[in-house]
């Protein structure tokens, strides 16, 4: 696992490599610590984490001047920070996980069981899904996207109004932060299921889901019957 910590003050960063790297002793993993915006900005653009825990103040610059770019990018990220005010805003921009200040090594420890799992409870709903297009990044209102399709390496947003967008995360980078009502209905979907019709089965166990405007997605078969259960309660 590679992990990169943004944190300008060197005790804390110190105790946080330290910590990790405890927890991780097991396995294989590299800890960069970068203390300025611009330090992590080139490292990132170099060479992409898979966990990055940023703090909010970084000498006096706000760290959601780089939040939105990561949470665009294919690697999840937690932030470490002493203002407890900002999580809820922090998560509706797309962050796995809020560590307050002063933390310990359980609450690192859970931060990391949240990036291993395959989906975990949000405290605050996710409203945005940020979208990097040339050297800006996009904030695309989550209620505006009616469903997600893998695409390699990426995921395809496709929305209300018919246009894609392409995000930095794979769908399951995406799905461990998505709302409840958002449900992986095949390998290659996420749904939206507060858009479904109806679901259609036919023959040779092939399964499918009309959305309200029409389109057909796939359904996996091992799937099809939960979430047509969940969807009916």
């Amino acid at each position: 696992m590679n992990i990169l910590i943004v944190e300008d003050e060197a005790i804390i960063a110190a105790r946080l490599a330290r910590l990790l790297g405890e927890i991780l002793a097991d396995s294989d993993h590299r800890i960069h610590v970068r203390p300025t915006l611009a330090e992590a900005r080139a490292f990132l653009a170099r060479e992409p984490p898979d966990l990055l825990f940023l703090d909010l103040n970084l000498k006096g610059k706000d760290g959601f001047a780089l939040l939105q770019d990561a949470v665009a990018s294919a690697f999840q990220t937690v932030v470490v920070s002493a203002y407890g005010e900002r999580a809820l805003e922090a998560f509706e921009y797309g962050v796995l996980d809020f560590v307050a200040k002063p933390f310990n090594r359980a609450r690192l420890e859970l931060a990391l069981a949240r990036f291993r799992a395959r989906r975990v409870e949000q405290p605050a709903a996710l409203r945005f899904l940020a979208v990097k297009q040339g050297n800006a990044t996009r904030c695309v209102p989550l209620d505006q996207v009616v469903y997600i399709r893998g695409a390699g390496p990426y995921a395809e947003l496709v929305l209300r109004d018919g246009h894609s967008l392409l995000h930095g995360k794979t769908l399951e980078r995406l799905e461990q932060l998505l709302p409840d009502h958002w449900q992986r209905t095949h390998k290659s979907y996420l749904v939206d299921l507060r858009q479904a019709r109806r679901w259609l089965s036919h023959e040779g166990s092939k399964y499918e889901l009309e959305l309200e405007d029409g389109t057909l997605l796939p359904v996996g078969r091992t799937r099809y019957k939960a979430l047509k259960a969940q969807w009916l309660t």
